[in-house]
């Protein structure tokens, strides 16, 4: 008997498949967001917005504790209110200049804190006239609908949306239920009262950095005040420009053709001032950031003037103490998202690989001249190398005083390897940091040879007990890394 073949029927009709709203939001929690990201996030609306003032309020008042966001940009009306809390929604984002991109970043940044997400918008300056939807965790889980609810009057908590926008334009965000950032069942008494006071300090020297060109009236001379339980923040420079000995390096423009999207980024290099050079040991605290100063060398990247990346070389270089002091500012335009793949959260971007090369050559005399900084001569109290700032001239100084060695000099009879006071190696007339000796030895050594290189500086930073850290390049054996004492690698 003949076996028939499967008939496979063709369908003329499409089907559509809409997710379960349940699984899905609940999955959608898990985005990455921390509670400072999840705030700017809010923050960006309001900025494209077009809004002025931003007032972040954070109560602690156990199961009724609340965050709310609120700004007088325009406001929306109704029908623009519902189209934004839709996830995905269909909003137009000017490719040159906005902040937004995803159509997610209210929904995603708020119930990544809380389960209950309430919004309440005026866009009429001449009437009083509210609109107030919510997304309620509880209900979807329920009902497992993509469905919002009204805000009546009478609803609870309705005045902290109101009271806002009694007498301007504007748009209020409020997070309820948040069992993200407090993290207990019932959260009451001194522990909870100092999580939010440490949260608290986070959100203001985040957004007091992210939003520094805007806190500045940098953004195209556009200005926006944004204040956190009444406390106006004020903007960290991470380039410091105000210390009179902080060095601009001459800025570089790359251009860049992405799918036929045609742009450019422009890096900002800037080495800051020593120590001894600051015009306050406050000042030099300051400009240390959360992360203290090796965490805080290498590329701060801005996406239509928002910071997007703090810190770290994304690869291209391991940090180092003797880099600390050298600071990359990378602008680029929203039209190379792409490009850049930057994430939901606006949190980290990848550097394209086709721009990786112009970016380390454009680097090369910003480390050196960094290096040169953080090295002092002994007693006169100046860098050793000295820069000039373009704001006083036209380039940058060759930085003079370092030595351009084509490959490591064999230590003759006559000359001797020893310790300094100083904390660097003396071959023959010449003081040697390890960082240094590292780098020449690793710049002639072959692939193998450099594993090899890297466990003997090792070794012989244990032995001489350096405080400094010692960061390997990747593609090392985890039993030489474990050696170190730490280990980062941006």
């Amino acid at each position: 008997m003949v076996q028939e073949e499967p008939e496979i029927r063709m369908g003329k009709k499409n089907h559509e498949l809409i997710p379960s709203a349940r699984r899905l939001i609940s999955s959608l929690r898990d985005m990455g967001y921390d509670f400072p990201a999840a705030v700017a996030d809010i923050v960006d609306n309001s900025i494209e917005a077009g809004a002025g003032r931003v007032n972040i309020d954070i109560r602690n008042d156990g199961d009724d504790s609340w965050v709310r966001i609120c700004d007088d940009g325009r406001g929306m009306k109704p029908a623009q209110l519902r189209e934004a809390l839709r996830y995905g929604s269909a909003g137009e984002y000017d490719q040159e200049k906005s902040l937004g991109k995803f159509g997610l970043g209210l929904k995603t940044a708020s119930m990544s804190q809380c389960q209950h997400l309430l919004i309440a918008s005026r866009s009429n300056p001449n009437q009083p006239q509210i609109s107030a939807y919510a997304w309620d965790l509880a209900h979807i889980v329920e009902t497992d609908t993509w469905e919002i609810l009204d805000v009546g009057r009478q609803d609870e908590h309705t005045e902290l949306l109101r009271e806002p926008l009694l007498t301007r334009t504007g748009t209020v965000v409020l997070w309820r239920r948040l069992d993200r950032i407090l993290g207990l069942k019932h959260p009451y008494g001194g522990m909870i009262k100092k999580r939010i006071l440490g949260m608290c300090s986070e959100l203001e020297e985040h957004l007091a950095m992210v939003f520094h060109r805007y806190l500045a009236g940098e953004a195209g001379g556009r200005r926006v005040r944004i204040a956190v339980n009444g406390k106006p923040l004020r903007p960290w420079d991470p380039f410091v420009r105000a210390e009179k000995s902080t060095a601009r390096l001459e800025p570089v423009v790359l251009p860049y053709d992405h799918d036929g999207i045609k742009g450019s980024v422009l890096m900002e290099p800037y080495v800051l001032p020593h120590q001894d050079d600051f015009s306050s040991p406050e000042a030099h605290a300051a400009a240390a950031g959360s992360l203290r100063w090796n965490r805080q060398q290498g590329f701060y990247i801005y996406r239509a003037d928002r910071m997007v990346q703090s810190g770290g070389w994304s690869n291209l270089r391991t940090l180092d103490e003797h880099t600390k002091l050298a600071r990359v500012a990378l602008r680029f335009d929203p039209c190379l998202d792409d490009a850049f793949r930057i994430n939901v959260a606006k949190m980290r971007v990848q550097l394209p690989r086709q721009l990786c090369e112009g970016i380390e050559k454009a680097l090369a005399p910003v480390v050196k001249a960094a290096q040169a900084a953080y090295r002092r001569s002994s007693g006169n109290g100046h860098v050793e190398s000295p820069i000039r700032n373009i704001r006083s001239g036209p380039a940058v100084e060759s930085v003079r005083g370092v030595d351009h060695v084509k490959g490591m000099k064999p230590v003759s009879g006559g000359e001797t390897t020893s310790k300094s006071k100083s904390g660097r190696l003396r071959i023959g007339a010449r003081l040697w940091t390890l960082e240094e000796l590292r780098d020449e030895l690793m710049r002639i050594a072959t692939k193998e040879e450099q594993k090899v290189v890297l466990a003997l500086i090792n070794r012989l930073s244990e032995e001489r007990e350096l405080t400094e850290e010692l960061l390997l390049a990747e593609g090392i054996p985890s039993s030489i890394a474990g050696k170190l004492d730490r280990h980062s690698v941006q």
